[in-house]
């Protein structure tokens, strides 16, 4: 059980939120702010925004939300990587329909330069998007003697 837990995808911190569009009713078209810890790497955050779809149809949780977002992802302390990394892992996940589309954030390990590469995208059952962002965290020294602090 305690395992299952551990390589479920991270869940986000809202950080804040700006109102793109005014709608009568319902609640505004918006741009989200949100962070995430990698689930299996201590030391790294991930900042995503994304657009948020408002009116009736928003409030209500019945509208799909456009594929537009993007990523940053930063060292935030000692960076640990688990034993058990897999390439292209799913760390965030998040319903942006009431149904079939999803945003996604994976993650892969670039030995050579040792960076951790992350991938944020759309997917959708039917029609997938070609839409994405990516960010990438070169592990460095952490602490006095490292960049870090």
């Amino acid at each position: 059980m305690a395992a299952a837990a551990l390589s479920a995808p991270a869940a986000a911190d809202e950080i804040g939120e700006v109102s793109t569009a005014f709608k009568l009713l319902g609640a505004n078209h918006k741009i989200v702010v949100e962070a995430f810890d990698d689930p299996k790497v201590k030391g790294v955050s991930c900042f995503v925004s994304r657009a948020k779809t408002g009116g009736i149809k928003g409030s209500l949780g019945l509208a799909e939300d456009t594929s537009d977002a993007s990523i940053a992802c930063r060292q935030t302390g000692p960076v640990t990587l688990g034993a058990d990394l897999e390439e292209g892992e799913r760390v965030f996940r998040e319903r942006t329909s009431i149904l079939f589309k999803t945003m996604q954030v994976v993650r892969f390990f670039d030995e050579t330069r040792n960076t951790l590469v992350y991938l944020i995208y759309s997917d959708k059952l039917i029609d997938g998007s070609p839409k994405n962002a990516i960010s990438a965290v070169v592990i460095r020294p952490w602490g006095p003697a490292g960049d870090g602090g």
